[in-house]
């Protein structure tokens, strides 16, 4: 049976269980979800701000920086309640930091911009192996369920961060066995799913990129060695000039997000990660009759 076909076909089986057993819970809606110790919370950018970075950087109609989910559903195999989300075959599961967690945050742009709807995963503070208080780093919150991952099997998933690991001091032997962790987790957990990497938002290695931009490099040959597409971002403040957009330090103003968010656009539909390209890509591919089916 065909991976996705048969992650669906469980994600049905979860669902119905969930129902007779009475364990589905009515899911929270608004701008957006990241789930945090216990359950899930919404996520709202300042009255006005999303809507209108959103205007300029996704076609009215075409996809949504955030969704959330309508209800939970309990997952038989692993025991953890997973989020049901409207039209998963059409999302794109992003975990991240505080780069990806506001709603007009610049992933969420360019993903909503490649055709995908967002849902997110992830908290500020986060990544590789940086914890936020009750909720670990990324492969840690996802084995606890310290966030809540979609239900059935999403169109893409994609893990953005490592700032928090540059800035906390973890080691590259720290950041590259969570990583490869991380990719072991997600590819078991969604088979039928693609998985890409966005690295370590930073100035060029000549302007001062320092620590993120080798953590970027880092999850570079990280991505490489697993056949994972890879979007490097630890030269794009130098590269762009965004550098004047920035809010603080190491997060960007409004029109800083947007800008970053086209440029990452551009690159997902380079490197065939936007949802068309995506769909066909993950097609059903016919063999020979007394054979099987299987995706690429």
């Amino acid at each position: 049976m065909p991976p996705a076909k048969a992650s669906t076909m469980r994600g049905a089986a979860w669902a119905v269980a969930a129902v007779v057993a009475g364990l589905v819970v009515a899911g929270s809606g608004g701008d957006g979800i990241s789930a945090g110790p216990g359950g899930s919370s919404l996520s709202r950018a300042a009255p006005g701000q999303a809507a209108n970075n959103q205007a300029s950087a996704v076609k009215p109609g075409t996809a949504k920086v955030s969704v959330a989910a309508t209800a939970h559903v309990l997952n038989t195999g692993n025991g953890r309640l997973e989020a049901v989300v409207p039209d998963v075959g059409k999302t794109v599961l992003l975990i991240g930091d505080s780069q990806s967690e506001p709603v007009d945050g610049w992933p969420r742009l360019g993903l909503a911009a490649a055709g995908y709807n967002v849902y997110f995963c992830g908290r500020g503070g986060t990544g590789y192996v940086a914890a936020n208080g009750a909720t670990g780093n990324y492969v840690d919150a996802l084995q606890r369920g310290d966030w809540q991952l979609p239900s059935g099997t999403p169109a893409l998933i994609v893990v953005e961060g490592g700032g928090n690991d540059a800035a906390g001091g973890a080691s590259n032997a720290q950041i590259e066995r969570n990583a490869e962790r991380l990719i072991a987790e997600l590819r078991s957990r969604y088979p039928g799913t693609r998985l890409a990497m966005i690295g370590t938002l930073a100035r060029g290695s000549n302007d001062g990129g320092g620590r993120r931009s080798e953590v970027d490099a880092l999850l570079g040959a990280v991505a490489a060695a697993n056949g994972l597409p890879f979007i490097s971002t630890g030269d794009w403040l130098t590269r762009y000039g965004l550098a004047k957009d920035l809010a603080d330090a190491v997060h960007m103003n409004p029109q800083g997000r947007t800008a970053l968010g086209g440029i990452l656009e551009h690159r997902l539909r380079e490197l065939g990660l936007d949802r068309k390209a995506a769909a066909e890509q993950g097609a059903l591919v016919a063999v020979p009759a007394g054979g099987s089916t299987f995706q690429d």
